[in-house]
């Protein structure tokens, strides 16, 4: 099963990265009740008695956004009692989390979720989360960056495996998923049964996503009976071009920033630049590398393809490991910036600002 299969990836991908082989591999699920994760849970649940290195901790966020949300939490309680699996549930009061209301509800308690889950990664010292995304969430996730309009890279939408997050349905039909639990509840002994949750506001026409999942998916499978297997396919081939475009920005970065001698190199990728020649400093300006900031060569930046422009700049901050809100608009204001004939400098973000001086620029923290 690709699940499985996925799951014992990631889990491998842990014991050939440095830590004994005898570890347990402790994966966070993301269990909101509904069918999704339900099924998720089932499915780790086997694996989990198949494989005794591999130990399940449910989590539920209890968003409090309806009267009867403390239902869920009971749901999923028994769920897991039932299961012996640990379950830990928390009310979104008791996360303590200053979050900026952009009007979306969705992105809201997407936030929350993410912020308890990585909390709880930490406390139990565990390895990964697995979310419950499947294929159609994977295609509502492509039309609503489609209609926002979303870069390449936004379009190559989630990933099964990004760092500690797993996301072991993403190619698996939600109509495969209801079926095997439905078909459960045709048995004769009840104790075979799974039962699962029903959220009233996946139905809801107020959201951008129910709206996608209602009308414009149906309407494409109803197009073309091949949708969803070629929509994989967009997909795989949108990821292979991204993966290229990224490797090709990381060598342009090598062939336009001098590393900061103060880093410790081992830390840094090291990629074969496109050109032999790496940027040559003023004398005036050689001083600036002696600092903890990379420092940019500016002429050979500005005839970079505005395409590498941007993936340039995005894999320049994250280098130096900035927090910023990551949009079109955003890098594009940066390389205006950074093409423009004036010096001086640009704010980032709340405590950042990039310098620009002749033929060089770099980040600083601002001054006090």
């Amino acid at each position: 099963m690709r699940t499985c299969n996925l799951i014992t990836t990631a889990c491998n991908q842990k014991n050939t990265s440095g830590t004994h082989e005898c570890e347990i591999t402790t994966i966070i699920l993301g269990l909101s009740g509904g069918p999704d994760s339900v099924f998720l849970l089932h499915v780790l649940n086997h694996i989990q008695k198949q494989n005794p290195k591999i130990k399940i901790i449910a989590v539920h966020l209890d968003h409090q956004w309806r009267q009867e949300s403390w239902r869920d939490v009971e749901f999923c309680s028994q769920l897991c009692k039932s299961l012996n699996i640990e379950f830990i549930a928390r009310k979104a009061e008791e996360l303590n989390l200053e979050v900026k209301f952009n009007g979306s509800k969705e992105e809201l308690g997407r936030k929350m979720r993410r912020s308890l889950f990585n909390q709880i990664l930490k406390e139990k010292n565990a390895d990964f989360i697995a979310l419950a995304h499947h294929l159609q969430d994977q295609q509502e996730t492509f039309f609503i960056r489609l209609l926002r309009g979303a870069s390449l890279s936004g379009l190559c939408c989630m990933q099964e495996i990004d760092g500690n997050y797993i996301r072991p349905l993403l190619g698996i039909n939600k109509k495969e998923i209801i079926e095997y639990l439905d078909s459960s509840r045709n048995r004769e002994a009840r104790s075979n049964q799974i039962k699962y949750l029903i959220d009233p506001t996946n139905i809801s026409p107020d959201y951008l996503r129910n709206r996608i999942r209602s009308n414009i998916i149906p309407a494409l499978e109803q197009c073309d009976e091949r949708f969803n297997s070629k929509f994989q396919t967009t997909l795989e081939q949108l990821n292979l071009e991204d993966d290229f475009l990224k490797s090709l920005a990381a060598q342009e970065f090598n062939n336009i920033f001098e590393q900061p001698t103060n880093s410790n190199p081992s830390l840094v990728k090291s990629e074969p630049s496109l050109t032999n020649s790496k940027p040559k400093l003023a004398n005036s300006e050689s001083s600036l590398v002696n600092s903890s900031h990379w420092l940019g060569n500016l002429k050979k930046f500005k005839l970079l393809h505005p395409v590498l422009a941007r993936r340039v700049v995005l894999h320049w901050l994250i280098q130096e490991k900035l927090a910023f809100n990551l949009s079109t608009n955003y890098l594009d204001e940066i390389i205006r910036f950074l093409n423009s004939p004036r010096g001086g400098n640009h704010v980032v973000g709340q405590n950042w600002e990039i310098h620009k001086k002749a033929c060089s620029f770099w980040v600083e923290k601002f001054k006090a």
